[in-house]
């Protein structure tokens, strides 16, 4: 693939504090597996609230990523009163990335969310979270494994049920995938506007796609960029998704 066929992808960030500086980051992983599997070119957009252009924005690019992230999307965007339980909080990028989501779907922008990502998706449609879903009846525990080594704590150990006939069923062709779990807010309230594509064992919703969105609209509650290398469906979503930029912005693979 040359330089010319990757098109640029939007990708949200997070503020991080850096020996007392404000830092707009994200994790490499994502980056790795957008330019290795997608195929796509990403380009961070900083928190930087109403600020951000859209209509510029979405004339530059052809996709948009929303990462994980450690922090939270705060209570109060879905009705609920904060707590420090449910922190930490990034209020930037939750006053970012939200009008970021609903501004890409209306315009028909192939979206991936991820952990945080779908849970931004659900609070920017009108749904609602659950915290510490491990703390609640019926629910497992969804948090990673206690361990200092990365590749513990991501390790794919956690079954999944795929919806019949569901995009993320033809993407991944199969009606059951195992991933990594590293969450423990989940969607307690779906919105109207999206679609369970898989559920775990204890019933909580781990990825959707949007109702009736004009182009891709996918989010997973896992960690598919971490394993990119070398698990064949966390790849396969990468694909799919740098298949539907590529689309959007007319170009041949």
């Amino acid at each position: 693939m040359t330089q010319k066929s990757r098109p640029l992808i939007a990708v949200t960030s997070d503020i991080r504090d850096i020996d007392g500086n404000n830092w707009h980051a994200t994790p490499s992983e994502y980056v790795t597996a957008l330019v290795e599997a997608a195929g796509v070119t990403p380009v961070l957009v900083p928190n930087i609230r109403e600020k951000v252009d859209f209509d510029a924005l979405f004339a530059a690019v052809h996709g948009l990523l929303v990462t994980g992230s450690r922090s939270n999307v705060h209570p109060a965007l879905y009705g609920q009163e904060a707590s420090e339980q449910h922190g930490p909080f990034d209020p930037d990028r939750d006053a970012t990335t939200l009008p970021l989501i609903r501004a890409a779907l209306e315009r028909g922008i192939p979206v991936l969310g991820i952990c945080r990502g779908l849970q931004e998706m659900n609070v920017a449609l009108g749904g609602s979270l659950a915290n510490d879903i491990q703390e609640l009846d019926g629910k497992n525990d969804h948090r990673a494994p206690i361990s200092a080594i990365r590749d513990e704590r991501y390790a794919i150990t956690h079954p999944l049920e795929i919806a019949e006939n569901s995009c993320l069923a033809a993407i991944l062709e199969s009606d059951t995938v195992k991933t990594n779990s590293v969450h423990r807010q989940a969607i307690d309230r779906l919105s109207d506007k999206l679609e369970p594509q898989a559920i775990a064992e204890d019933g909580t919703i781990e990825a959707v796609t949007v109702k009736d969105a004009p182009g891709f609209a996918l989010a997973v509650q896992w960690h598919p960029e971490y394993w990119v290398r070398s698990d064949a469906p966390s790849a396969k979503i990468f694909h799919a998704f740098g298949d539907a930029v590529r689309k959007h912005a007319g170009i041949n693979k």
